[in-house]
């Protein structure tokens, strides 16, 4: 079905607000990226796509491959091998709190805050070895977007390398826990590279469509994993994917979505659907404000519900 008429409904919704909020400048490579950008695509699980905005301009992922990162590791590893070390309960604290994870024992609360995604990253590395985990990580998602245009940002990287003291205080914290396996340097290195991940709206919709069909990409007409590793992935991007707003974001907007301080956010319909918004500017959780307000006001023209 096509969503062109509800997606100008949103435009005109969102127009007054576009430019708002505040861009990630604690990663100087994001500061540079103009606040007035907007872009919104939808992939249907029937084929059809709409777009509308710069939707087809690239930006920087960041913790949208979260997502992704999970559901790769998931499809090849036992799942008791993953939930020893890392939780699936929501944080109500921020994504990169060293606090909890030292209260906790060095046990992740999930796979989203900061210090999960480092574990999940981890276990990429132990996988694929410190080079071909960022490898394997960009040629899954270039597989499932169907684009080989989707990129890493070397300046992105450095930058996050050079600014991610509390990330390696997290790492360093994981280590002394005995819930890091490799080294910390090489987990940084692959976790850096896979947030600076750069794809645009179409492309991100495109690439999360799987998590609509039960895992099977229609892009291809294969199946990219189990129904049962999408399904836990859902579940955690509707509790978790919006770190200590993801109780409001669930009240508001009602679907898994999964942000990222580069401005995105990936939502999806069950058996519909996968949105891609973008918006570069941020409210205090560190999610898009247009971005959120945008599928907010899709879902109530749409008359979407999944809760």
């Amino acid at each position: 079905m096509s969503y062109d008429k509800a997606l100008n409904r949103v435009l005109d919704t969102v127009k007054p607000h576009i430019g708002e909020g505040q861009v990630a400048d604690y990663i100087p490579a994001l500061a540079k990226v103009p606040p007035q950008r907007f872009g919104f695509a939808i992939y249907g699980c029937d084929g059809d796509i709409s777009s509308i905005g710069d939707a087809d301009v690239a930006f920087s992922i960041q913790s949208i491959s979260k997502a992704f990162a999970l559901a790769f590791v998931m499809s090849g590893r036992n799942p008791a091998d993953i939930w020893r070390r890392v939780w699936r309960e929501p944080s109500g604290t921020p994504f990169n709190s060293t606090v909890q994870l030292e209260s906790d024992n060095g046990v992740p609360r999930n796979p989203f805050i900061n210090a999960g995604a480092l574990v999940i990253t981890d276990m990429l590395v132990s996988d694929h070895g410190p080079g071909g985990a960022i490898a394997a990580i960009l040629g899954f998602m270039q597989l499932i977007s169907g684009a080989q245009s989707v990129s890493i940002d070397k300046e992105v990287a450095a930058s996050e390398l050079a600014t991610g003291h509390k990330n390696y205080g997290l790492a360093h914290t994981l280590k002394s826990f005995g819930n890091l396996e490799n080294d910390v340097d090489d987990v940084m290195r692959v976790y850096a590279h896979q947030c600076a991940l750069t794809m645009t709206a179409s492309q991100l919709a495109a690439a999360g469509v799987f998590l609509a069909r039960g895992g099977y990409d229609p892009i291809r007409k294969s199946q990219v994993t189990s129904n049962e590793v999408v399904r836990r992935v859902n579940a955690l991007m509707l509790t978790c994917g919006h770190y200590d707003a993801a109780g409001d974001f669930a009240f508001r907007v009602g679907l898994p979505g999964k942000s990222g301080v580069g401005g995105g956010i990936l939502a999806i319909i069950p058996d519909q659907a996968s949105l891609a918004v973008w918006s570069p500017g941020l409210d205090q959780y560190g999610n898009s404000l247009v971005g959120t307000l945008a599928l907010e006001t899709f879902v109530e023209v749409t008359g979407t519900e999944i809760l």
